[in-house]
């Protein structure tokens, strides 16, 4: 089968490898429909993140059919079309039953890798898979683009949201223009936001973010653009904060613009040196981490892309082959395009 591998920064390819099989009970192999490429799969192609040269890539978004099944999968069976989200919880942990299934207790091997291949084991299956009614063929290529980001960027900026704690008639900051920041807009709408500030700098995305709600755009950074959003807010800053970034930047920004009594919601993977001490002195709640994909999915944003209600599809705005996975990641680190989707077919 085909799959990609990490050759060198800079550098993506395609080898023939031996299709995988089932090796633990909760496991299930799944044909993959479509994968795409992530903002995090390009630190190390960028060369900002060490990988070891030929190595699997870092692919861990999917839809697919299920192709077999391991002897403890009650859930899903051959045939059954899927998303594939990034987490694989297990639905009866504390954690999951709290809802917050990103964080798993039961399962040390959380994550998914190497999705942009034509067949993927999918570990720890059982609840983790969220089952799509129909087949692929029954979909547009539109509605196959809405369910691709249900396994890892509209559930991610979703929490942002909810942890934000987005209520209706709120004023919602939005930080960050890719992917999940943009579903970060869709998600303050769907929540009830009133007013919705997006910060980007880029037209594209700029006209994305007012397409699925955003009634302002801000395109300044750092104290300029803390400016702007007191200016627009009449000094009294946003009700909640969707940091979809992580930088050190980006997030003094957010603890900025909130409110006193505000809450962030924060999902971009967090570095660089921040000042927490104005959490406790605008009395600021900062929360947020691992998106809860299954239980959104599940819950709420399956249902939502099938009644189109939100369309977070449109985010995908070039299509490749897998044969030509390299350019897929050009594209995305060149900004071209907001976020490329990888199909094996």
């Amino acid at each position: 089968m085909k799959q990609t591998r990490f050759v060198k920064a800079g550098k993506v390819e395609v080898k023939d490898v031996p299709k995988p099989t089932i090796e633990k009970p909760d496991d299930v192999i799944l044909h993959v429909v479509q994968a795409c490429v992530c903002g995090s799969d390009l630190w190390s192609y960028r060369g900002l993140d060490d990988k070891e040269p030929n190595s699997l890539n870092n692919g861990h978004e999917a839809i697919g059919v299920v192709e077999s099944v391991g002897s403890e999968i009650t859930t899903v069976q051959p045939g059954d079309f899927v998303i594939a989200p990034f987490t694989h919880g297990c639905g009866h942990c504390a954690a999951c039953r709290a809802g917050f299934d990103g964080n798993c207790q039961n399962h040390d091997d959380n994550f998914s890798s190497g999705y942009q291949s034509e067949y993927v084991r999918y570990q720890h299956a059982n609840w983790a898979l969220v089952k799509v009614p129909g087949k692929p063929e029954d979909y547009s290529q539109g509605m196959l683009n809405s369910f691709l980001t249900l396994s890892d960027v509209m559930a991610t900026g979703f929490h942002a949201a909810k942890t934000a704690n987005v209520q209706t008639g709120d004023t919602a900051v939005v930080i960050g223009d890719g992917a999940v920041g943009l579903c970060g807009v869709i998600s303050a709408q769907l929540l009830g936001a009133k007013r919705i500030i997006a910060m980007s700098r880029h037209a594209d995305r700029q006209a994305m973010a007012k397409e699925f709600g955003a009634t302002d755009v801000i395109a300044e950074r750092g104290d300029d653009a803390v400016a702007k959003v007191m200016e627009l807010t009449n000094g009294a800053g946003a009700d909640a904060v969707l940091e979809c970034v992580g930088s050190d930047l980006s997030t003094n920004t957010a603890l900025k613009i909130a409110r006193p009594g505000a809450h962030i919601g924060r999902v971009g993977l967090p570095h660089g040196d921040v000042d927490y001490s104005l959490t406790f002195g605008k009395n600021i709640a900062l929360s947020g981490g691992i998106a809860s994909v299954t239980t959104y999915d599940k819950g709420r944003l399956l249902k939502a892309v099938l009644d189109g209600q939100i369309n977070p599809g449109k985010v995908f705005t070039k299509s490749f082959n897998i044969d030509n996975v390299d350019a897929a990641y050009q594209a995305m680190a060149n900004r071209e395009t907001i976020k490329s989707v990888v199909t094996t077919e």
